[in-house]
């Protein structure tokens, strides 16, 4: 089989961003999941002015912006609701890596070392498990959204509590991926980079997300 080429570092992982819109009208608020994009919106000044006051707040204000102001119509000025587009982002994101993780392990990258490969398979497993604590983020904002204006008292801040948990989660099992990878030797290994890259990019769209939860007001 054809191996494929390495030079488009971020192939799919930016493009996650773009491929992924928010479902937060949907009928069942615990799904939470990723459907096919529609056509980004033009977000009115004030939504505008809310995600770049939002992103400014980051560590990745740029990042946050360019991947969030398509969905700027969704979720308008709504703390909670962007909060939700950011993790269906960063899952997006993560699903993508986990993808193309498991697609090098399947499909085997020929002239990697042994440990490399091993390392990449370890890589796959984590991206896997932190996709699932996403996964769970999105559920618990689907929950919190869904209480609208009754979103108070012990099920709120349960919800939110339970939101940075599963962040946090995400976040170790990148940190680790990453770490393994680029101690096996990635600057000689075209597929570690490739997975690194990907893993930088989920890193920063789980920041992002961490750091709307944490700007959710819960009393």
């Amino acid at each position: 089989m054809a191996r494929r080429p390495m030079t488009a570092v971020f192939f799919v992982f930016v493009g996650a961003a773009a491929a992924v819109v928010v479902a937060l009208s949907s009928a069942s608020p615990a799904s939470a999941k990723a459907t096919p994009a529609a056509p980004p919106c033009v977000a009115p000044p004030a939504v505008v002015a809310f995600l770049r006051a939002s992103c400014a707040s980051t560590l990745y204000r740029l990042t946050c912006y360019d991947a969030l102001i398509p969905y700027g119509c969704t979720f308008q000025t709504s703390t909670v609701k962007l909060a939700r587009a950011a993790a269906d982002v960063n899952a997006a994101s993560l699903k993508s890596l986990t993808a193309r993780a498991k697609e090098l392990v399947s499909h085997g990258v020929p002239g990697e070392a042994p440990a490399i490969a091993a390392e990449i398979r370890d890589c796959a497993s984590a991206s896997s498990s932190a996709s699932g604590h996403v996964k769970e983020t999105a559920s618990e904002l689907a929950k919190l959204d869904a209480m609208g204006d009754a979103a108070k008292g012990s099920q709120a801040r349960w919800a939110v509590s339970n939101a940075k948990t599963w962040l946090s989660a995400a976040m170790t099992n990148e940190a680790n991926c990453a770490d393994q990878l680029s101690s096996t030797g990635a600057a000689v290994s075209p597929a570690a980079r490739e997975l690194i890259a990907g893993v930088v990019m989920a890193k920063q769209y789980t920041s992002i997300a961490l750091s709307f939860v944490n700007a959710i007001p819960v009393s």
